[in-house]
Order: C-alpha cells, then structure tokens, then sequence
C-alpha cells in the first residue's frame, strides 16, 4: 500500500502478486518501487494511480529481502534458496549469484557507494561481498543467534544487525571487531534503521518496543512503546526528521524525532562522495572503539503515545484498489500493448536512474490515457475525477493553512515589537520624570 501524509487523501492498494509480500523498497529517486514476496517473484511498480508494474521471477524459493543500490542502477535480492542475486535495472537482467550461506537468507544490503554487500542468514553468519569480485571477503560468525536483518551504516564503515537472540550488534568492517553490542531487548530484534547523522539507531523488536540507541555516547536513551504486539519494521526518512514502524497490530505509526536537524540534500551530498572506487578508506568516522555492553540498567525515558496520538484508523478507508498486469504477462507483450516507440517507454520505466525528462512518469501517465488495462472511473467505488478534484481542493486548503499560520507569526511578532515599545516609552516618561 502506497499512503500520502496529506490528510484526507486517499491511499493506494497495489495487487499482483499471489503470496505473502516480505519487503518493499522505494528506488533512490522515488519513482520506482520494488516488492519482493513468498510466491518467488520481484516486481517493480511505477507508485502512482495507474500502478504499472513489471514482474521477473527472482528465485527458486521465497524472496525475503530487495534493496537497490544508490545509484539506482542495481537491485539485489534475497531469498530462502540460500543465495543472493543481483539484477541490472537499466535493462531488468540477472547479473549474477552470491553462493556462501547454507540456510535461508534473510537479507542483502548494498554499501553506500556500492562497492560491498552485507548478507545475514539463518545459518549464524554474516557476510560481506564485494561486488566486483563477486567474492566474499568477510564473515562474522555468532553461536547463540542468527541475524534477522543486517544494514551499513550511512558512512558504509560499519554494519548493525538485528539478532534473534534479543541483541543488537555494530561491526567495524575496517578491522574486522565488535564494536558495540546492546541488550535492550525480552525479545528477538526484527529491524534496524542507522539516523541519517550516523549517530543514532532505531531497533524494532518482538517484545512490541521500539528502542533508540545514541550509538556515540553506547547507551539506550528512549524506549517506544506505541504497538500492540511485535514491531517488524523501522525506518527514518531521508533526512531523519521522521522514522516509521510497522507492526503485527497491522498498524502503521508515524514518529517525529528531536534529534540533530539534517537537510536531506546536503546528507546525500556528503555520502556521495563515497561512490567513487578510488576513494580512500573512511578512516576519519567517529565512532567507539572499544565494545560497550549495554545491560539497560541505565534509567530511560519511555514514551507511550497511545493517549496523546490520532488513531487514524477507520472501518472506510478511502483505499483505491489498482490491479496489475496479469502475472503471465511478459515483457514482449507489454512493448506490444504500447504504442509507437512503447520500447523507449518500457525502458524508462525499467530504469529511473536513466530517466530522461519526456519519460517522466507523469508524461508516461498521459501518453497511455487510452490504455484500459485498470478499471474505468464507472467501475470505481469514487469516480478518479472527484477523487482528483477533491485533492486539488485539500492541497489549496493546505497552502491556505500555511499562509494563515504565517500571517498569525508575523501578527504576533508585531505585537511583542509593539509592546517592547510601549514598555520602554514607559521607562523614558518615568526616567524623564525622576530627573525633573
């Protein structure tokens, strides 16, 4: 389901694939969203009202993980048959095989300037591959527990995994150590999210918290208690003013966070530099380099915004149903379906990174106005021009909000001008006085 923070708006419901969906991935520029599932296929959707979408069939077993490398031009995935695959985007090919594990894997992750790959499966270990070489050249190992969910860190120096013996693990992949390892958690840990900074990490766990970590400081400072039943999922916005969590609850919950005030741009700007092959090594990262065992003895805050949130939830939602292609649909027939120079357009919606701007998914969503590959706007529940006109209203009511709330700003700045002036004309009459 694709949701907009505007409210009043509809939500959109994406069906096409035939089983359980394990993972969901936007692409770097947006406009491109990737889906992995248990029926052993990928798709890629175009996340708009029409919702196209192109299917491949990834592996031989469930796909439990797809991540996109941050170029956009790379997609990997993993799955129970024990490996890892990479796909091309600009031509939605199969690169090549990652063979190590020897159980399920159940996740893959690109390094920030897609030099590495981090793997972790229920086989106890943790691997790094390098992407050129396509050899594994580093693995962690662990007796307890296996890794439900591994990530870089936004600097790619170190890796955090999440453990299914309630523990939380930060590796130095420079030289190879443990550097911090956390025992937050009654329960196992299902997700992690590093804070754009670097500095910050948000773990979800099956014991129905969300926990935060000041990773400089090695220390647990707030503990969420917000869903009724294990939280699998977590994640900050771009520029970490935001994080999300999805839970067994079947709710989404949308947090604000107090931490450092980071523009997205500048972040990805910062991290861009660490895309290129001959860059040396990031020797200069702040972090800890001796392991801090955290028993969660130190005093926390925790929040519980059950009373102070909007349940947004309602027994209607205004929820549009888009359908895909039909899953026997190949990629021939859908260039056939297009009109002239349809090839072109497939490409451009095969690889965003690529995008030219009369391939823009908005001028594609006009050029195809004649296809009647989805329902007709009779068929729907809500005609799609009230839907539009209506959010058209919603976005003018929302401008109109924004003025009005700078307006009553700049009101009461005029008034606390104002009053200071008053205030030290009092004083000059009452100075003037005393002295005559």
């Amino acid at each position: 389901m694709l949701w907009s923070f505007r409210p009043q708006t509809r939500a959109f419901r994406y069906m096409g694939h035939k089983d359980v969906i394990t993972s969901v991935q936007f692409s770097p520029l947006g406009n491109l969203l990737a889906s992995a599932s248990r029926d052993r296929t990928v798709r890629l959707w175009i996340p708009d009202k029409r919702g196209k979408s192109s299917e491949f069939k990834a592996h031989t077993a469930p796909v439990r993980s797809v991540d996109f490398s941050a170029d956009g031009q790379f997609l990997a995935t993993a799955s129970e048959d024990k490996s890892i695959k990479v796909w091309n985007m600009y031509r939605q090919r199969f690169l090549y095989s990652l063979y190590r594990h020897t159980h399920w894997v159940r996740c893959a992750k690109f390094s920030p300037d897609g030099r590495l790959i981090v793997s972790c499966s229920e086989d106890k270990t943790i691997k790094i591959w390098d992407t050129t070489s396509k050899q594994c050249v580093n693995n962690f190992s662990d007796f307890i527990g296996f890794a439900n969910f591994v990530d870089f860190n936004p600097n790619g120096t170190c890796i955090a995994s999440a453990g299914s013996d309630h523990t939380v693990k930060i590796w130095d992949i420079r030289v190879n150590k443990l550097l911090q390892h956390y025992q937050v958690h009654s329960s196992g840990v299902n997700c992690v999210s590093f804070h754009p900074s670097g500095n910050y990490l948000i773990t979800a766990s099956s014991d129905g918290t969300v926990k935060i970590l000041d990773l400089l400081e090695g220390r647990l400072i707030y503990t969420l208690q917000g869903h009724m039943g294990p939280v699998l999922t977590v994640s900050f916005s771009k520029g970490g003013e935001l994080f999300s969590s999805g839970g067994a609850d079947a709710q989404v919950l949308l947090w604000r966070t107090n931490f450092d005030s980071l523009n997205c741009k500048d972040v990805i700007k910062r991290n861009l530099k660490r895309l290129h092959f001959d860059s040396p090594p990031h020797l200069f990262d702040v972090y800890p380099r001796t392991p801090h065992c955290h028993e969660g003895k130190i005093e926390t805050i925790e929040i519980n915004p059950k009373l102070e949130v909007i349940d947004l939830q309602t027994s209607s939602p205004p929820v549009v149903d888009v359908f895909s292609f039909d899953s026997t649909t190949t990629t021939e027939t859908i260039v056939r379906t297009l009109p002239e120079k349809g090839e072109a357009k497939l490409q451009c919606f095969l690889h965003p990174s690529l995008m030219s701007p009369e391939c823009s998914p908005t001028i594609l969503k006009k050029k195809t106005e004649d296809m009647n590959d989805l329902p007709s706007d009779s068929q729907r529940s809500v005609p799609l021009a009230v839907t539009d006109a209506l959010e058209h209203i919603m976005e003018q009511l929302n401008v109109l909000i924004q003025t009005v709330s700078i307006l009553e700003q700049r009101l009461t700045l005029t008034e606390d001008k104002l009053k200071d002036c008053l205030q030290n004309q009092q004083k000059l009459c009452s100075a003037i006085q005393q002295k005559s």
